[in-house]
């Protein structure tokens, strides 16, 4: 029995097309939006496609292949876009990569609490940290993230638990 300290198994397959997704986006450079990407097993994906049989590898029977999804949120917060998503059964799971902005820890009492201010401070702080960030949800509940810092970009971070809620609505749009 696994108690609450315990990191629960990720799918190999799962890092593996989110580490693949980070490179794919960040081959593009930094200021990128928001992209969404069904995960599909790639032996499904090649029964259905054969022609595509040149360009995807199938490492093992639960390889992931990630299809973007073309202009999912058109300008709309990508959470609000999100939450309005429904996959069909043959989709296994789904990530996105997002970039966003954040100070170090002990910076949070001097923010502030206009959500228009907080913004701008944030933007102009001199310790400011730039991110990007792509988080996958499985339909068995497992979810990972994977980050890549503008200031470290040599060093790919992972976790479980990187971005919580978005895994949440992630997860949510899987039911």
């Amino acid at each position: 029995m696994a108690d609450d300290q315990t990191t629960p198994e990720v799918p190999e397959a799962l890092v593996a097309a989110l580490v693949e997704i980070e490179h794919h986006v960040g081959s593009l450079g930094w200021e990128q939006p928001a992209r969404l990407f069904a995960l599909v097993r790639t032996v499904d994906l090649l029964a259905a496609e054969p022609q595509l049989a040149d360009q995807l590898r199938v490492t093992s029977d639960d390889a992931l292949s990630s299809i973007e999804q073309d202009d999912f949120h058109d300008g709309e917060d990508p959470m609000t876009a999100l939450a309005k998503i429904q996959w069909s059964e043959n989709v296994h799971g789904c990530a996105m990569s997002l970039e966003r902005t954040f100070l170090p820890t002990g910076l949070e009492d001097q923010i502030p609490e206009d959500p228009q201010e907080a913004a701008s401070f944030v933007a102009n702080h001199p310790q400011r940290q730039d991110i990007r960030v792509v988080v996958g949800a499985l339909r068995d509940g497992s979810s990972h993230g994977v980050a890549r810092l503008v200031s470290q970009p040599e060093e790919l971070l992972g976790g479980h638990d990187l971005v919580p809620a978005l895994s949440r609505a992630l997860s949510e749009t899987l039911r």
